[in-house]
């Protein structure tokens, strides 16, 4: 009988949250529906006084033109490339900067967490200008290798904190019976310590892929050939003078959209479980 006045007494509250659960998800997927919609449809469906979830009548025509007419496919393989160097190079830098935090014990410790800390609050506006004179110094302005270099600005230092919880939790002991056993400390390091922070490991690599991925700001900044571009500043081609192509722009968009949630799909759970193990246990 309690069990039962219990189960009674949440379903209020089980209401209200699987509402706000609906709210949330409607919130979220409706303007990628009304998108995939839009780049199905005619420009004459388009605008339309009664709008339509629905095209009245599906068309490919917005894909074809949206190949045909710009340089999508070249923005999508720049962005691939650029979005892996830098998710490779951040979950190395941050998995080592983490351990070193983690482990070892020197002066200005916790003075280069807290700067760590402060550059995640600051907004990329604030960094872009001396990031840019710098290139510019370097010769390295309209060159993917400028991306490469100023990404990480903004991927590491959330990843580094992240792996920091995990390496924290990890028992010391660990490694000083692998030591025992003859390991050395990287071998310790590879073998008993970097297989429990796979989790954290796969979330910091997410992150840094999608803030790669969808970076705008950088790229728009520090290259100026259409060839190098990459897709968010390829998507700014469908926006004329005087008129926008609508239909092309969802299309492009849908296309920019859909790699980057099939590779969150299939990693969301390791995104959840290193998100919330990097935040309760650091």
């Amino acid at each position: 009988m309690g069990r039962i006045r219990f189960r009674k007494r949440n379903i209020p509250a089980l209401f209200f949250i699987y509402l706000a659960a609906f709210i949330v998800f409607f919130v979220s997927v409706f303007p990628f529906c009304w998108m995939l919609s839009t780049s199905f449809k005619r420009p004459e469906d388009t605008f339309t006084s009664v709008p339509k979830l629905i095209p009245p009548q599906f068309t490919l025509e917005n894909y074809r033109r949206a190949f045909q007419d710009t340089l999508l496919g070249r923005y999508f393989v720049n962005s691939i490339y650029v979005a892996s160097i830098v998710t490779l190079t951040g979950i190395v830098l941050s998995t080592l900067a983490a351990y070193g935090f983690s482990r070892f014990r020197f002066p200005g410790r916790k003075a280069c967490l807290l700067f760590i800390l402060c550059i995640q609050m600051l907004p990329s506006v604030v960094i872009i200008i001396p990031l840019f004179i710098v290139m510019r110094n370097l010769n390295a302005l309209n060159n993917h290798w400028s991306l490469l270099v100023s990404y990480p600005t903004f991927t590491l230092p959330l990843s580094v904190w992240m792996l920091k919880g995990f390496f924290d939790e990890i028992p010391r002991e660990m490694e000083e019976v692998a030591q025992i056993d003859g390991c050395s400390v990287p071998a310790a390091f590879f073998r008993v310590i970097l297989p429990l922070t796979l989790p954290g490991i796969t979330a910091s690599g997410i992150y840094a892929f999608i803030g790669a991925w969808n970076e705008f700001l950088f790229a728009m900044t520090f290259l100026n050939s259409h060839e190098l571009y990459t897709m968010p500043v390829g998507l700014n081609a469908f926006f004329g003078q005087f008129t926008v192509e609508w239909n092309q722009l969802m299309a492009a968009s849908v296309f920019f959209t859909i790699p980057s949630l099939i590779f969150f799909m299939l990693v969301r759970k390791y995104l959840a479980r290193g998100m919330a193990g990097g935040a309760l246990k650091g």
